[in-house]
């Protein structure tokens, strides 16, 4: 028995480029930065003073304002993704179909901002000073409670943590479920919040970040010879994943099919990636395994790409090994050229836009890409967006600790004009 087919039919974003994925969509596509001086704390000390903060967020336009007081930033941002998700997807959960329907809402830092803000308040001292709402505001699982109570939700409810590649696992685990035929809905996806001193100053001390504190804009720079890490953005996105039949019984908008997931382990340094980064090859090749697809059949990749020196090179070596002489034809571009890193949140963010790349025929552009990297040989879409027909669009998302998460979307393949070529690599 052929597994079930699962499909995208609803999507939201809050990013550093915009407040709700139109608006992210056309400052990614018109190569608009959204990185910027920090203007949350006091940033004058670090090293790196610049992020991706998510600018004109109000959480009281996307719940109730008792709600929102109560939450924290992650949690705010998670709540106000699903509802534009849900909202796109045209779904509203019937009591009849609450038990088939799940959660699933990553995060990798979770409420970290609001321990290090309650723990300034009390100086470790006073505990009249602690909110009652501190640890459901630090507790990574509470967002996709929230989504669960807010949408009548019964089915499973839980959140991943796997550092960078978090809700890229959280969109798997979800097609997982309705491949199996657990549950029929899913809302799914990841948010952060961790733009703080502690862990700006946590990753600054890694030596990850950017330092380019004089010209935030061109800060983040994949695949560039002048890139020195990366800039730390917060912000949320969720995808509605539907059964593709449980979809079109009820006249769902369908944008595309989530139609291969691989995830592996380097099972090699916390931080640095295998040589040739041998495990995000096998991750590619397992979701192309999964999607019955040969490489020839991807038309464009989403790369993981954060502005490291050391990850970009691995990354594209991946490519190059997994794809062979498609390498030289098929565009990757990074979209964290233009909002930064949005550590666990990335994954899902990068999929709306690899789905948006799929369905507009548009691909996003690598902005500050001046001057390629000599040991990166692919065409990385530099500064300009890009007409590009796509049948199929592959993601990677790659963390610390040698995690790797990487999707593949595709058109719903019975409405293509042009069957996809289905030989297993």
């Amino acid at each position: 028995m052929n597994p079930r087919r699962v499909v995208v039919t609803g999507m939201g974003a809050i990013t550093p480029c915009g407040v709700g994925l139109e608006p992210t969509w056309a400052a990614v596509t018109s190569g608009q930065s959204g990185i910027a001086a920090i203007s949350c704390f006091d940033a004058s000390a670090l090293t790196t003073r610049i992020a991706g903060e998510v600018r004109g967020f109000v959480a009281e336009d996307h719940m109730d304002g008792k709600l929102a007081r109560r939450l924290g930033r992650y949690q705010q941002f998670a709540m106000a993704a699903g509802e534009m998700a849900m909202r796109d997807a045209a779904l509203v959960i019937t009591p009849q179909q609450a038990e088939r329907a799940a959660v699933v809402v990553g995060s990798s830092t979770g409420g970290l901002s609001e321990a290090e803000a309650t723990i300034h308040a009390t100086g470790l001292r006073d505990p009249k000073a602690v909110s009652p709402f501190f640890i459901l505001n630090v507790l990574p699982n509470v967002a996709a409670s929230y989504l669960s109570i807010r949408h009548g939700i019964k089915g499973p409810s839980w959140s991943t943590n796997s550092a960078c590649a978090t809700s890229a696992h959280a969109l798997g685990d979800a097609m997982r479920m309705i491949q199996r035929d657990e549950v029929d809905v899913v809302l799914a996806g990841g948010a952060e919040a961790p733009i703080g001193f502690v862990c700006v100053a946590g990753f600054g001390a890694l030596r990850a970040l950017s330092t380019r504190n004089h010209d935030p804009e061109r800060a983040s720079r994949p695949f560039d010879t002048d890139r020195d890490g990366f800039v730390l953005s917060e912000g949320a996105a969720m995808l509605v994943l539907e059964d593709l039949d449980h979809a079109r019984a009820r006249g769902a908008r369908i944008y595309a099919e989530l139609a291969g997931y691989g995830s592996t382990s380097d099972a090699h340094h916390i931080t640095q990636p295998a040589p040739g980064h041998e495990g995000s090859q096998r991750c590619m090749r397992a979701a192309l395994r999964d999607a019955q697809l040969a490489p020839s059949a991807i038309d464009y990749i989403n790369a993981h790409a954060t502005s490291t020196p050391l990850g970009d090179v691995a990354e594209i070596a991946a490519i190059e090994a997994v794809f062979g002489e498609h390498a030289k034809r098929v565009p990757v571009s990074s979209t964290k050229s233009m909002m930064g890193h949005l550590t666990g949140a990335a994954g899902a963010v990068e999929a709306c836009l690899s789905v948006l790349a799929l369905t507009t025929g548009v691909l996003p552009p690598t902005v500050n890409l001046d001057s390629c990297d000599p040991a990166i040989g692919m065409d990385c879409v530099p500064h300009r967006a890009r007409r590009h027909e796509c049948g199929a669009v592959m993601t990677n998302s790659f963390g610390f600790g040698g995690t790797n998460a990487v999707l593949v979307f595709t058109r719903t393949r019975d409405e293509m004009h042009d069957p996809m070529t289905r030989s297993i690599p």
